[in-house]
């Protein structure tokens, strides 16, 4: 059985939680979550919640998922790596940063851990990922979500999101500047790019649309193999507009890969 670490307690960790407990992320047990103030929870199950980090990171965890923000990604992925857990990252937008990107692949080849990435909002990167064996001429994402889900983001600097009655593009350009803009909206161009042709040549564009009600993602892709189109429709979260329910439901399903003796779609 892996002993698991959660690194915060938003909307996709406590939807990682519920699965967990409900047996549907694998042969899997929770052992701890690391929040910033332990008191916040104390209605909850007290011994899971850490806010001493070293205590956390040396509980010995298989696996440590970060479901916190970039900030998390940057402030723990080392940390986890060294300790020789794997690391589950929600927010891969954080990786644009080549230094960054470059420390966390140091340090889990010492320490002989693995990065996992998981599909997320988005679907189809098996085969993004097997394209990249021959030429690829385009790889591109289109991504509209409804105004509730830009609230709080750069995109109230573009449009009025009380107002606006089409689709309106607020950003056209490569991934690695979206991953930056929009770090809790992008993260799937940020995946998408390191499936395949990289973040200066993953083309993005961005809009918010008021004509629809779930976070949606298009992945166009031109090469060798011939040609990919994938659309999904997320259900946004009901905590969190800027997540779907898809996003933990992606990483457990993660997990449960991790100890079933048949995996699909790798």
């Amino acid at each position: 059985m892996l002993k698991i670490g959660l690194i915060g307690y938003g909307a996709i960790g406590q939807d990682i939680i519920k699965y967990i407990n409900e047996g549907k992320a694998g042969d899997v047990m929770l052992k701890a979550v690391l929040v910033r103030r332990k008191e916040q929870y104390e209605s909850q199950i007290s011994d899971l919640f850490y806010d001493n980090e070293e205590a956390f990171f040396a509980l010995g965890l298989d696996v440590i998922i970060e479901a916190a923000g970039h900030e998390a990604v940057y402030k723990y992925g080392k940390t986890s790596l060294s300790s020789g857990s794997d690391f589950v990252i929600a927010s891969v937008g954080a990786l644009a940063d080549d230094t960054l990107l470059a420390e966390l692949e140091t340090a889990a080849k010492h320490n002989n851990s693995r990065i996992i990435i998981p599909s997320a909002a988005i679907a189809g990167l098996d085969r993004v990922a097997a394209s990249m064996l021959q030429s690829v001429d385009e790889v591109k994402l289109v991504t509209k979500k409804p105004p509730s889900a830009w609230r709080g983001t750069i995109a109230e600097e573009k449009i009025d999101l009380n107002t606006v009655k089409e689709p309106f593009c607020i950003y056209s350009g490569v991934a690695r500047e979206s991953s930056k803009l929009f770090p809790e909206s992008t993260n799937v161009s940020a995946t998408l790019s390191l499936a395949g042709v990289g973040f200066d040549k993953t083309k993005v564009e961005v809009y918010v649309d008021p004509t629809i009600t779930r976070n949606t993602h298009q992945i166009f892709v031109n090469g060798y193999f011939g040609e990919m189109e994938v659309k999904v429709q997320n259900i946004p979260s009901a905590t969190n507009p800027k997540t779907g329910y898809i996003v933990a439901m992606s990483i457990c399903n993660a997990l449960k890969s991790r100890t079933s003796s048949i995996v699909i779609g790798v």
